[in-house]
C-alpha cells in the first residue's frame, strides 16, 4: 500500500520540484543575467548619481523641486506630501468633482503668479495616474524657462536651447509623446550653471 502511494505521489513532486527550478530560480537568474548585460542602466532602477557618485534619484520617478532655480515637476497625489515612491497613486476624483477644479485652479493662480502667460499645459496643473511622472511636455518646461533663467541669472535662450537639446522625441516617430525628463534636465541646469560661473 505505502509502496503504490509512493510511486502514485513520485511524479507529482518530481514535477513540482522541476517545476519551482525553472519558474523559480533558473528563468529569473537567467532574465537577470541578460538585462545586467543588454540593459545594465535600466535593469539597475534607472539610478542617476552625482559627481562622487552616489544616488540622488532615478529617471523613472518624480521629484519634488520646488526651488525658482528650478524646473518643476508634474503635480503629484502619491501619498501624503506627493511624490512619494512608495505610495504610486492617483487622485481619483472624477473630471466633474469640485475638488478637481479647485485643485486645477490653484495650480493655474499659483502658474499665473510665476508669471506665465497663455496657455498652461494640462500636465502642470494636473497629476498623472501614478502620481510619479517624471517628465514634462517641452511646452510645460519652456513656460518655466523665464522663472529659472532670472532665479540663476542665465540668458533666457541658452534656457531654452538646453531644453530643446533634452526633449527626447516618439519612438520611431510614432510611439509616446515628446517629453522632457525633469531631474534630468535640473542635472543639466546645474551643469550649465556652473559653467556659466566659471566664466
Amino acid at each position: 500500500m505505502l509502496t503504490e502511494l509512493i510511486r502514485a505521489v513520485r511524479p507529482t513532486v518530481v514535477l513540482l520540484f522541476l517545476v519551482t527550478l525553472v519558474t523559480g530560480l533558473l528563468y529569473p537568474a537567467t532574465i537577470t543575467g541578460i538585462a545586467q548585460v543588454a540593459l545594465p542602466v535600466q535593469a539597475n532602477g534607472s539610478l542617476i548619481s552625482d559627481t562622487k557618485g552616489n544616488p540622488i534619484g532615478s529617471a523613472l520617478i518624480a521629484q519634488n523641486f520646488t526651488s525658482p532655480t528650478y524646473f518643476h515637476p508634474r503635480p503629484s497625489a502619491a501619498g501624503k506630501d506627493g511624490y512619494d515612491a512608495s505610495a504610486s497613486a492617483a487622485t481619483n476624483l472624477a473630471p466633474g468633482s469640485k475638488d478637481l477644479r479647485d485643485a486645477i485652479a490653484k495650480r493655474v493662480s499659483d502658474a499665473r503668479a510665476e508669471g506665465m502667460t497663455g496657455d498652461i499645459p494640462a500636465d502642470l496643473v494636473t497629476t498623472s495616474a501614478s502620481g510619479l511622472d517624471p517628465d514634462l511636455s517641452p511646452e510645460a518646461a519652456f513656460l518655466q524657462t523665464s522663472r529659472v533663467a532670472k532665479a540663476r541669472g542665465l540668458d533666457v535662450a541658452k534656457v531654452r536651447s538646453l531644453i530643446t537639446a533634452q526633449t527626447e522625441e516618439p519612438i520611431l516617430g510614432i510611439i509616446g509623446e515628446r517629453h522632457v525628463n525633469v531631474l534630468l534636465l535640473n542635472r543639466q541646469l546645474d551643469t550649465l550653471s556652473a559653467t556659466t560661473r566659471g566664466k
